[in-house]
């Protein structure tokens, strides 16, 4: 979870915040292949995610490590939380999409992690050990199943801790 928060901190100023999402969202936008309807749809999800997760939307409301951390063990915990943590990966999903085959590529996949600020290198290594039927592409399906899997299991060895790169501690 250590890594994932880093990975949020788009703005590398230690802290989460909703403008590091916005950041997220307008990366996606300029790689010019969203609808004004997918754009919407995006900025709505990641909007209500925030204010769900952490309150309001204000340049003073920040999640630190250690706050992402327990909000993570609480959602673990909690069959509730632990029924909406993927809800956004569908509309990431369909941002990664590029042509709306209703799968992912491995170029596709690279630019994910260009958008997250991440490398082709990581992106590729991470592409090869989630596409677990080793057909060359990410099913909805698949990449939901290990997306959500990232968040709640603690298994460090499976293929999901890869989904968003090469875990750091």
């Amino acid at each position: 979870m250590r890594t994932f928060h880093g990975i949020l901190d788009l703005n590398k100023d230690g802290v989460i915040s909703f403008d590091d999402l916005q950041i997220l969202v307008d990366r996606f936008v300029d790689l010019g292949h969203l609808s004004p309807h997918h754009q919407q749809e995006l900025n709505n999800i990641i909007k209500r995610m925030w204010e769900e997760r952490w309150g309001s939307i204000d340049p003073y409301n920040m999640v630190t490590t250690e706050q992402y951390l327990d909000d993570m063990h609480h959602v673990i915990n909690d069959k509730q939380l632990r029924k909406k943590v993927h809800t956004f990966l569908p509309y990431l999903f369909k941002a990664l999409d590029k042509d709306r085959s209703g799968l992912i590529s491995v170029q596709e996949y690279k630019l994910f992690f260009q958008c997250l600020g991440l490398s082709n290198e990581a992106a590729v290594v991470s592409f090869s050990v989630i596409d677990e039927n080793n057909d060359g592409q990410i099913s909805l399906k698949e990449f939901v199943k290990l997306g959500r899997q990232f968040f709640l299991s603690e298994d460090h060895k499976s293929p999901s801790k890869m989904f968003w790169g090469p875990l750091t501690h």
